[in-house]
C-alpha cells in the first residue's frame, strides 16, 4: 500500500518509512506522487492542522495521504510554542535560531518541564480518517547538546536516558519519541483498518471537511 506524505520534510519521510515499511506500507513524497501542495496551517490544535494537511494532499493526489503535525509544548511558557513550533520567532529563523530563542525565553527559576506532541492523520479517498496521537515528556536543557535530529531536538532532554533527542540514535529516538509512539499506534490502526476489523471507532470527512465519528 502506498501513502503520500503531506510534508516536504525528508527526515519525517525517512522516520515514517522506518516504522511502517515492516507492514508493507510505502510512504512516498509529494513529488513522487506528482503533486506539490502547500497547506496553510490555520488550525489551533495539532489534530486540526494534521487533518488539514492530509485532506489537502489526498484530494490533490487521489491517494491516501498521511500527515504529521507536531510541536513542543513548554509548561513555563503556557504550552508555547505548541502548534507554532515550526514558526516560532517568525519566518526568518532556522532550527538553530528557534531553539536559541526558546532558551532565551525560558523564565528563570521556573520548572523546565515540557513535552513533544505528534498527531498522525491519514485521509482516504473514500472519506475515512485515522488519527493517532503520541506524546513524549521531558525537560528543556540549559544548552544544546548533540548533532542528530532536527528542530528542537538538541534542547529537549530526557532525564531517564540522560540525553537530548539530538544525542539519540535513530533507533533509540523511534523507541521513545512522540512521533514514534504516534506512528506505532497508527500502524496498529492501519493494520486493523485494512483487515476490515470493525471493532474500533474511525471517522469520516463531512461535506465541509468536518469530522464526524462513526464505527466502521
Amino acid at each position: 500500500m502506498k501513502l503520500v506524505l503531506a510534508s516536504k520534510n525528508e527526515k519525517k519521510l525517512r522516520e515514517m518509512n522506518e516504522i511502517l515499511s515492516g507492514m508493507g506500507v510505502e510512504v512516498c513524497s509529494q513529488a513522487d506522487a506528482g503533486v506539490d501542495v502547500d497547506v496553510e496551517e490555520t488550525g489551533t490544535t495539532f489534530e486540526e492542522n494534521s487533518l488539514l494537511k492530509a485532506k489537502a494532499v489526498m484530494e490533490a493526489s487521489g491517494l491516501p495521504a498521511v500527515a504529521d503535525d507536531s510541536g513542543l509544548c513548554v509548561d513555563a511558557l503556557n504550552g508555547a510554542p505548541g502548534v507554532y513550533s515550526a514558526r516560532y520567532g517568525g519566518e526568518g529563523l532556522d532550527d538553530t535560531g528557534r531553539y536559541r530563542l526558546l532558551l532565551a525565553n525560558m523564565p528563570k527559576g521556573q520548572p523546565r518541564t515540557a513535552k513533544f506532541v505528534s498527531v498522525i492523520t491519514c485521509c482516504f479517498p473514500n472519506g475515512d480518517v485515522l488519527t493517532a496521537r503520541g506524546e513524549c515528556p521531558g525537560t528543556i536543557a540549559f544548552a544544546p547538546m548533540g548533532e542528530g535530529g532536527f528542530g528542537y531536538d538538541p534542547v529537549f532532554f530526557l532525564p531517564k536516558l540522560k540525553k537530548t533527542f539530538a544525542q539519540l540514535t535513530p533507533e533509540e529516538k523511534n523507541a521513545v519519541s512522540h512521533r514514534g509512539t504516534a506512528l506505532k499506534l497508527f500502524q496498529e490502526q492501519l493494520q486493523r483498518y485494512l483487515a476490515g476489523d470493525g471493532s474500533y471507532p474511525v471517522t469520516t470527512l463531512g461535506e465541509r471537511g468536518i469530522i464526524r465519528g462513526f464505527d466502521k
